[in-house]
């Protein structure tokens, strides 16, 4: 019988168990607005969906990290809102604020969203900014895709913007659960159609966003975060079974504990509610773990950034530890930091 090839890239030998001396690092919206080359690019795209929606740009975003630091990993360049748009929802930006969306709360509001199956077009140019990314990507840096988890998404979908405590989630959720959970079924379906198509495109690993999974407690995190993300892996690994997923119940807390074995996850993403000492304890004994610096450390740099970013490493030492922040890097953070930081994690 044959041995199972152990994977080259620094990402995917952490994803597939191993435990290294230098744990490899990307860093969550690494390609954004901190960065001046982001800036850049955005302005010539002339708005944020028209950079998401043309691959070119796209692609060249992703890449700019990639070249100024030296990452492990690519992150495709897109948003978790793209999905709904492609289900029908009405999607736009308005700056300073943030995305709005129609609102999806009745019947009525479901019966005009299309099938899961029916996104393709819409998502094609994510799919062509994958392919080129696949050829244009350094060979040891590993391209991620991703998308938002359904609970999160529809946290945007029932409110039609962000809100501080997915109020209007909690709400259709108990006052009509056969629509809510009709439309997270929808988004789950359609989370599995643009996560196969991103993997066809040539993406080495996946990513689940659940950014507000912290919102959920007891049965109802089990139901509406827990069991989405399983089904979602599951279809997914039925068809592409060598595909590393990673998972991030943000804010889970107790529930970071036997994530992985429940859901089939291969690395879980932590925030930075949660040490990483009591990480290493209680998950990842089951695998891969994926954080946890706050981003804040980016912003303000100092003796703080590198005796954390230590401790961390530290902390994660005895098994297989994918370096990152708890959330995604602000836009008022130095890019002088992030350099400070991978400095420093690659020289523990």
């Amino acid at each position: 019988m044959a041995m199972k090839k152990t994977p080259e890239k620094t990402i995917l030998r952490a994803l597939a168990g191993e435990t290294q001396t230098t744990p490899p690092i990307w860093m969550m919206r690494q390609a954004g607005r901190y960065l001046p080359e982001y800036r850049a690019t955005r302005a010539q795209a002339g708005d944020f969906l028209s950079l998401c929606y043309t691959p070119d740009l796209a692609a060249e975003v992703t890449l700019q990290p990639i070249r100024r630091y030296g990452f492990d990993a690519a992150i495709l360049f897109a948003d978790i809102l793209l999905v709904p748009q492609a289900l029908g929802a009405d999607l736009w930006f308005v700056t300073g604020e943030g995305p709005r969306l129609s609102t999806i709360t009745s019947d009525a509001d479901m019966a005009a969203l299309k099938p899961a199956d029916d996104i393709h077009d819409h998502l094609s140019p994510v799919y062509e900014t994958v392919k080129i990314l696949s050829q244009e990507l350094p060979s040891e840096t590993t391209l991620i895709g991703f998308a938002g988890a359904p609970w999160t998404v529809a946290t945007y979908m029932i409110a039609g913007r962000g809100t501080p405590d997915q109020g209007p989630a909690h709400a259709l959720k108990a006052e009509n659960k056969v629509v809510f959970e009709t439309l997270l079924d929808r988004i789950t379906e359609a989370t599995i159609t643009y996560l196969d198509m991103q993997i066809q495109a040539g993406a080495e690993v996946v990513k689940l966003f659940d950014s507000w999974a912290g919102s959920l407690s007891g049965d109802e995190f089990h139901k509406y975060a827990l069991l989405p993300a399983k089904r979602i892996i599951a279809a997914l690994k039925e068809k592409h079974p060598n595909v590393p997923v990673i998972a991030f119940p943000r804010e889970a807390g107790d529930g970071y504990i036997g994530f992985a074995h429940a859901t089939g996850a291969d690395c879980v993403a932590i925030d930075n509610s949660v040490s990483a000492t009591w990480a290493a304890e209680y998950v990842q004994k089951d695998g891969c773990v994926q954080g946890n610096l706050a981003s804040k450390h980016m912003v303000t740099g100092g003796q703080a950034l590198i005796d954390e970013t230590r401790a961390i490493v530290d902390a994660f030492r005895n098994g297989p530890h994918i370096f990152n922040l708890g959330h995604g890097i602000t836009p008022d953070a130095d890019p002088e930091n992030v350099a400070l930081m991978i400095e420093t994690v690659r020289s523990c």
